[in-house]
């Protein structure tokens, strides 16, 4: 398995654990647990497909790698200091990622997941998602569906009423990617979808 930096920059796009869950340096414990919970739901194998559950085990397993750092004081104050980790640990925390889980949550089923997506749905949270997909895209719809937790092109017409409320409330800025995004693009996301 690669290094973990490695692949925290790769499936999350930043090789610092705090931007991968999303949450400043200051963050308190229950901070951490939170950030750490929601995102693991959101990659949680029995999310995916069969064809894409060995990625997203080594997601989890790399989620729950950092979980183990910034929730242990003493592994977090080096971290902090050097930006560095317990590499001898790593090998252990990716062997037993499954009993690192269950000693920190009960087990996670498909209905506590369909509970999270429908409480997400239309909440602040989801709102913020969305406002950030949408400004670091500029507008990009593909993006837009890849980075909001629970959208596929069937949500399209939420997710763009949704937006457009934002710009016209001023919340965001206007893209012409969004606003006068090519049919040729939008017909391709579809078939994208439809070949799945």
């Amino acid at each position: 398995m690669a290094k973990l930096h490695d692949l925290c920059e790769k499936y999350f796009g930043s090789r610092n654990f705090y931007e991968v869950l999303e949450i400043p340096k200051t963050a308190s414990d229950k901070e951490v647990k939170k950030a750490y919970h929601k995102l693991s739901l959101l990659v949680h194998p029995d999310r995916v497909a069969e064809n894409k559950k060995e990625e997203a085990t080594e997601k989890f397993q790399v989620l729950g790698f950092i979980h183990s750092i910034l929730s242990d004081t003493e592994k977090r104050k080096i971290y902090d200091e050097t930006g560095q980790y317990d590499e001898e640990s790593e090998e252990v925390a990716m062997r037993n990622w499954a009993d690192y889980w269950r000693t920190l949550f009960k087990e996670v089923t498909i209905e506590d997941i369909n509970k999270y997506e429908k409480d997400y749905k239309g909440s602040e949270t989801e709102i913020k998602d969305l406002k950030r997909a949408y400004t670091d895209s500029k507008g990009d719809m593909d993006y837009i569906l890849e980075a909001v937790p629970f959208t596929n092109c069937d949500e399209e017409p939420r997710l763009h009423a949704i937006i457009q409320k934002l710009i016209e409330d001023g919340e965001v800025p206007e893209y012409k990617a969004f606003t006068n995004e090519n049919e040729k693009k939008k017909a391709r996301r579809k078939r994208k979808v439809e070949k799945l």
